[in-house]
């Protein structure tokens, strides 16, 4: 059963880690702030799911893995959030020159 466990906590960090290692990618590679928002935002969430999952099997049932689990709730909840209020700021610094004052 142990041995179970480690193959599921080293297939989550791998996993983790390559979500965290396409969303730099992305980070690197698309041309707009668009662009770059969403394969940072949508990798950052996942791959820190992933990991912390990893780490809440790691530790069992514990006080530790609910506390990993409240965070996980956390950046579950607010970096879709502060995602989607940096895109609209991008947006409106964008065309903010562009729109007609009447």
């Amino acid at each position: 059963m142990q041995i179970f466990l480690n193959i599921m906590i080293i297939i989550l960090l791998i996993l983790g880690l390559f979500f965290f290692f396409v969303g730099a990618i992305g980070l690197i590679r698309m041309p707009d702030v668009f662009c770059r928002m969403h394969a940072t935002t949508k990798c950052d969430t996942m791959g820190a799911g992933l990991i912390f999952m990893a780490l809440m099997i790691w530790k069992g049932f514990t006080f530790t893995s609910l506390t990993i689990f409240i965070i996980l709730i956390f950046i579950w909840l607010t970096n879709p959030t502060a995602a989607h209020y940096i895109a609209k700021s991008a947006y409106q610094m964008l065309f903010k020159n562009t729109e007609k004052k009447e």
